[in-house]
């Protein structure tokens, strides 16, 4: 459970529109590369699986993810709803990033969330894999930051 007296909207059981909200708001708060509010939306117990490493609670969160953005650099996100059912959102997500040396990068992946009964997400599960791009191949063209709302997809990027 969670530490929150507030819930976290929307809450589960998701509609589809409910769960394309949840996408959303995940979405635009890791554009923010701000890892103590992105660790907010997860409960104080959360269990991660990302990529090889396992992380058990909010704090190894947070200190993830400082690890994360310090490493991937010009970090710009975009996630699509795959699936949804009761509590349970699974996701589909590109992103890209630079290295020191200015590597670009595209990650693809997905995730399987669980969430808690006030709308914090309990369990992550993410499986990703990084392709080296040049710029010329870069697609996420927009201010650091969460991406605008006119900005295509990953549907309308043919990703």
């Amino acid at each position: 459970m969670t530490d929150a007296a507030t819930p976290r909207p929307p809450v589960p059981p998701f509609t589809l529109e409910e769960a394309e909200t949840k996408v959303r708001m995940a979405e635009d708060a890791w554009n923010t590369r701000d890892p103590a509010r992105v660790a907010l939306a997860y409960t104080p117990d959360t269990r991660w699986r990302n990529r090889s490493e396992f992380l058990t609670g909010r704090v190894a969160v947070e200190a993830f993810l400082v690890r994360k953005w310090q490493r991937e650099q010009g970090y710009r996100l975009i996630k699509e709803i795959w699936a949804h059912e009761a509590n349970r959102i699974a996701v589909r997500f590109a992103y890209e990033w630079h290295d020191e040396g200015g590597q670009w990068f595209r990650a693809h992946g997905n995730e399987n969330w669980a969430f808690d009964a006030h709308g914090y997400m309990a369990m992550r599960h993410a499986s990703i894999n990084d392709v080296p791009i040049s710029d010329a191949e870069r697609l996420f063209h927009w201010p650091q930051g969460p991406r605008p709302a006119d900005h295509p997809g990953l549907s309308d990027l043919g990703l």
